[in-house]
């Protein structure tokens, strides 16, 4: 880290604290909302905080654990794009936001993350509430810094605001001594992107003839597929993908991050893959000739067993960290840049070649595709005394299509994946880290961003518990959230498991005992309660809950035992999913073309009878 020299004549050099030049540079760089929980060592801080708060420059939300104020950071930054700003005081504040920390960095969301430290002379000496937040979190961070000088801390917060936002995005800590807080200096600001970092220099730009090898490896495609990642959101290259998709009629799969990224009501959208995609996407990732990796990191939950992940696929990856291609899987066309500006790139030099390519060079990959979509749809089951989940969240989306969506981690979270279809920037859920307790926080930092759109929260009986006192936060502030909890007295996804593959020993996964009437847990913070026990309730309910000024928290009482389908086991291919839909009796009611080997299959066939492929 360097300080710039300043050079500009119109800059007035004044005398100010520490603590008045971190909240200035905050203003400077944009920052309006800041989510947070003081603390002895923060204390100079919050204390010019309060002026600017008074001032209206910046408006504080005291969320009730650190843990809240990371995922309301995280919220507002993967909701807009822009840098999400918390606080906490040393020791265990410093420590309650580490899991929010890793959330973010799992998932490349920018966070500037300030910590208050014990005094310079009582660093080292077990001081109270004294912690090593810097070493704590350098596993988990994109960068990190200790303000050992007043005069540091103006260039700190430019580089990591840059830091934060360019190249792959990631959270930066700032720990702050609280005599650096206090320390009077002569204080020059720095403007944002004012900084000297010779060492950090990401790629843009693709390289051309790595970009003229994919052009060719498309044009030469007959099963190609998109491959879509978060990398792709945080571009905004949702334009380029569409672009790209309907110029060679290629279809298109996203991961969980990459929800949103295409447009899910598009004939060439699929879905979501892995573990719980859907059947079609799955299929179409294990045939294609080529994979086109856009953003996306080749998860252990997208993959399955990864020696079998597009095994007969060529593949190009796209990505602005080069750590990421080649990691876990070695492309034939590596191209490290932006997203965006690779595309961009891509598409005007086919613009450049002028040679549309033949109009049916994908059909029979698309029929087939369609073929499977028929017979392998995502279903909505109904039972005659109970809900089921999935009708739940079908419900919320025909209602509230346009709303912002956070959800918790489990079952729900993936019927939610599989049965919402999201615009970028409109699906926001903890992927990487998979932390339970991260919808409704984060819903909290949505909402804050963006007060004039619906934001609603899906989560679960036992994820909820997780950061429940949140709404206490949502009560002070008024912030309209709307969560749904998807109830079954259970931890879901664990439940699942259990049955599945530890011979049903449900251990210490039932949360009914204990567990509060959330109704009235609402009630006692002050917010709209609501119970929904009936399907005849559903649709009343949940137009109620939309049209209600204020925050809700309705709890849904599900089907208990309902399983999230289909499934890709674990060590299993993606091919090899269980709690598929039956093909209708009598299987197909055309001949087929096996893509593996070119043989043609007479109906009812569903396995390709010279090479045993799926068809």
């Amino acid at each position: 880290m360097t300080t710039p020299v300043a050079t500009q004549s119109d800059v007035l050099v004044r005398r100010a604290s520490g603590a008045f030049a971190l909240i200035d540079s905050l203003k400077r760089h944009g920052v309006k909302h800041i989510f947070g929980y003081p603390g002895g060592a923060i204390l100079p801080i919050y204390d010019e905080l309060y002026r600017a708060e008074a001032s209206g420059d910046i408006t504080h939300i005291l969320v009730r654990h650190e843990q809240g104020a990371a995922h309301a950071a995280d919220g507002y930054a993967r909701a807009t794009g822009q840098v999400g700003v918390c606080f906490g005081t040393s020791g265990p504040g410093a420590t309650n936001l580490v899991t929010g920390i890793a959330t973010a960095q799992m998932d490349s969301i920018p966070l500037v993350v300030i910590t208050g430290q014990v005094p310079r002379h009582a660093i080292g000496s077990d001081a109270f509430q004294e912690t090593d937040i810097f070493g704590i979190t350098l596993p988990i961070v994109k960068h990190s810094y200790v303000a050992r000088s007043p005069e540091q801390i103006a260039a700190i917060v430019a580089e990591a605001f840059y830091i934060a936002q360019t190249g792959r995005p990631g959270p930066v800590l700032i720990d702050i001594p609280k005599d650096v807080g206090l320390e009077e200096f002569d204080y020059l600001p720095v403007e944002p992107g004012q900084v000297n970092l010779p060492g950090y220099k990401p790629t843009i730009k693709g390289n051309p003839r790595q970009i003229n090898h994919a052009i060719r490896l498309l044009r030469q495609s007959e099963r190609p597929l998109l491959y879509v990642g978060g990398g792709a959101i945080t571009a905004a290259a949702h334009p380029e993908i569409a672009r790209l998709a309907e110029y060679f009629q290629i279809p298109v799969t996203t991961t969980l991050m990459g929800k949103g990224a295409f447009d899910e009501h598009h004939p060439l959208a699929l879905g979501m893959l892995g573990m719980h995609g859907t059947a079609y996407a799955n299929f179409a990732v294990s045939e294609c000739d080529l994979l086109i990796a856009v953003g996306a990191r080749f998860d252990d939950r997208v993959t399955g067993k990864l020696d079998e992940f597009a095994s007969r696929a060529q593949v190009i990856h796209i990505d602005i960290d080069p750590a990421e291609v080649g990691k876990n899987r070695t492309p034939q066309v590596p191209i490290v840049g932006d997203v965006k500006q690779v595309l961009v790139n891509l598409l005007n030099r086919l613009e450049e070649e002028n040679q549309l390519p033949p109009p049916n060079q994908t059909l029979l990959w698309r029929e087939r595709i369609n073929r499977w979509r028929r017979d392998y749809p995502l279903t909505v089951p109904t039972y005659n005394h109970i809900l089921a989940p999935q009708e739940v969240i079908t419900e919320l989306g025909r209602q509230a299509p346009q709303a912002y969506y956070t959800t918790d981690v489990g079952q729900h979270q993936m019927w939610a994946a599989q049965f919402l279809k999201n615009g970028p920037r409109q699906w926001i859920s903890s992927a990487g880290l998979g932390t339970m307790g991260f919808g409704m926080p984060a819903a909290m930092g949505v909402q804050v961003a963006l007060p004039h759109e619906t934001v609603i929260c899906i989560s679960g009986d036992a994820s909820f518990q997780m950061n429940l006192q949140e709404l206490g936060t949502l009560a002070q502030y008024g912030i309209p959230v709307k969560t749904v909890i998807i109830n079954n007295g259970w931890q879901g996804m664990v439940r699942q498991w259990q049955q599945a593959f530890h011979g049903e020993r449900y251990s210490s996964s039932n949360m009914e005992v204990g567990m509060p009437d959330f109704e009235l847990l609402a009630q006692a913070y002050g917010i709209k309660g609501m119970v929904v026990r009936d399907r005849h309730q559903l649709t009343d309910a949940i137009a109620a809950m939309l049209a209600y000024d204020g925050p809700v928290l309705m709890d849904v009482h599900v089907r208990r035992d309902e399983n999230c389908y289909p499934m890709v086991a674990p060590g299993k291919g993606n091919h090899q999913m269980i709690g598929l839909p039956e093909v209708p009796q009598g299987g197909r009611s055309e001949s087929s073309h096996c893509l593996s080997c070119g043989h043609e299959n007479p109906a009812p066939s569903n396995f390709c009878c010279q090479c045993g492929t799926k068809l």
